[in-house]
């Protein structure tokens, strides 16, 4: 490698490191603090806020629950980008390479400052990164013999011929090492203090109104078909919170306003000892594509919204366009209809999922859920407030970008097994999945082969009108080659699943889903 060329590597290196350990350095303090102060998840919440529904939709599509880590990639690749840019730069004009890292972090103090309920104490993550990448910069300039740093901060020990370049490059290597190290350090350092204070230990009370115990499903003799019951670390997420927060369950609490004659607050420890109940209840996700596996089934146990909100006295409850707004320990809004937390469907605050306290990947301490309504609509995550209003007084986020306000989940069949494009024996070929109708029940499954007859399936066990049900079809053949499946759901009195395809944008998917397997 050429002397010039070394240079111009050593100049793209020392911004890309320093870049590298300033960030590392925020990581630690904003995992110490808060870890949604991290300049990185500022910007990636920024950038959330900011992209185009049809793009979200995209991403949710291409990379499922991964849409998050293809994101914080993209804004991780883009910061490294402009740290390799202010490196080169700098070996020319250090002013110039350190004015981008100054933009650089003018963006992430913004991102921050942005968020709702921010302090200017929330900034301390990303003026630490930038300081400490700045001064990592210099070190490592100084170290290359940068003509300008020394006039600006002395002359360096200089030999002659080739012990100065070999001197050099030894003093760049070791530095640029111990820099990386402490990159890497750095950020395991803060992914561990993270995930030291994200487990949830407190005690759940027994439910005073205790849910049926599910039966045992079909998943136990078909394989392949979705448990009963998701367990809670394989229930889908959908959010848009990049690190799972961490809340105090002693400094949360509710406050219950708006259009009430009696607003109140409630503490977690005041509301475990209200009298809580449990429900089985299947939520399913708006972004959930026909065939889709954002949909999950649990035993929820909580405090009925419709107690704490008649506590509240809602002034002139019958008018149709009052909704409870829900807000999130961030300022993140989810619209519900007033009357689908006030009715019989038993929507509830839920502290407990599957008999264990809620995950915080989930909502801990506390979420709303609602059935019938995508998550949208009624199962807000981390909670801290029940506002009522009316539509034209307050728009949530949803709601400003377009997406329904009304959205009651569509009934569908869903194929699990078998696979696309699977390859299976002749013979007794097993076919199922799970299918819900919340609000109305499944009735049947019917079951299609090759564009044929509609065939009944056998059912799983009915738990209730909100709780999905597994089924199947065995189809008996000797005919070798491609062929494609069919499933639709009954619902109700005998209504049918829509044939009629819909996008998820605004109101959810419909159609009915069919796949291809091979018989060999």
């Amino acid at each position: 490698m050429t002397d010039a060329l070394f240079a111009r590597v050593r100049a793209a290196l020392s911004g890309l490191i320093s870049v590298a350990v300033g960030l590392a350095a925020g990581q630690l303090v904003a995992a110490a603090r808060d870890p949604a102060t991290s300049p990185v998840l500022a910007v990636g919440s920024a950038v959330i806020d900011r992209t185009p529904t049809s793009l979200k939709d995209w991403v949710i599509r291409q990379f499922g629950t991964h849409d998050k880590l293809v994101l914080l990639s993209s804004v991780v690749a883009a910061v490294l980008i402009g740290a390799l840019v202010s490196g080169v730069v700098a070996r020319r004009r250090v002013v110039g390479g350190a004015a981008i890292q100054v933009a650089m972090l003018v963006v992430a103090g913004y991102a921050v400052l942005d968020r709702p309920f921010t302090q200017l104490s929330d900034l301390l993550p990303t003026i630490v990164a930038g300081l400490v990448s700045l001064m990592v910069l210099l070190v490592l300039l100084w170290l290359d013999q940068h003509p300008t740093l020394r006039r600006l901060i002395g002359p360096t020990p200089r030999t002659s011929g080739t012990n100065t370049i070999g001197a050099s490059r030894r003093a760049f290597v070791v530095a640029t090492g111990v820099g990386t190290t402490a990159a890497v350090v750095g950020f395991l350092g803060a992914k561990g203090l993270a995930d030291s204070r994200s487990g949830v230990n407190v005690h759940i009370p027994a439910p005073a109104e205790r849910a049926p115990s599910l039966p045992r499903g079909l998943d136990s003799t078909v394989p392949g078909v979705t448990p009963l019951r998701t367990p809670n670390t394989k229930f889908y997420r959908v959010d848009t919170e990049l690190s799972v927060p961490t809340l105090d369950p002693e400094h949360w609490s509710l406050q219950i306003d708006g259009d009430v004659e009696n607003p109140y607050e409630i503490s977690y420890s005041e509301l475990l000892r209200r009298p809580l109940v449990e429900r089985n209840i299947t939520i399913t996700c708006v972004s959930n594509p026909v065939g889709g596996g954002y949909a999950g089934g649990a035993t929820w146990r909580g405090v009925l919204t419709r107690d704490l909100l008649k506590e509240a006295r809602i002034k002139n409850p019958d008018r149709p366009d009052l909704q409870v707004l829900s807000t999130s320990f961030n300022g993140f809004t989810i619209s519900t209809p007033l009357g689908a937390l006030t009715d019989d469907r038993d929507a509830m605050l839920a502290v407990a999922m599957n008999g264990a306290p809620l995950p915080r990947t989930h909502g801990f301490p506390a979420r709303l859920v609602t059935p019938g309504l995508y998550g949208m609509l009624g199962c807000t995550k981390w909670v801290t407030r029940l506002t009522v209003t009316t539509y034209a007084d307050k728009k949530a986020y949803w709601t400003e970008r377009g997406w329904t306000t009304s959205g009651e989940i569509k009934p569908t069949a869903r194929i699990d097994v078998p696979q696309s494009f699977a390859s299976v024996k002749a013979g007794r070929v097993m076919v199922g999945g799970t299918a819900w109708a919340q609000r109305r029940g499944v009735a049947r499954v019917q079951v299609s082969i090759d564009a044929g007859a509609w065939h009944e399936a056998t059912m799983g066990p009915d738990v209730n009108v909100d709780y999905w049900r597994q089924w199947y079809f065995a189809w008996n053949t000797s005919q070798k080659g491609t062929h494609s499946v069919r499933a639709r759901v009954v619902y109700g009195d005998g209504q049918v699943q829509t044939a009629k395809r819909a996008g998820v944008f605004p109101n959810g998917s419909s159609g009915i889903e069919e796949r291809s397997f091979v018989v060999h």
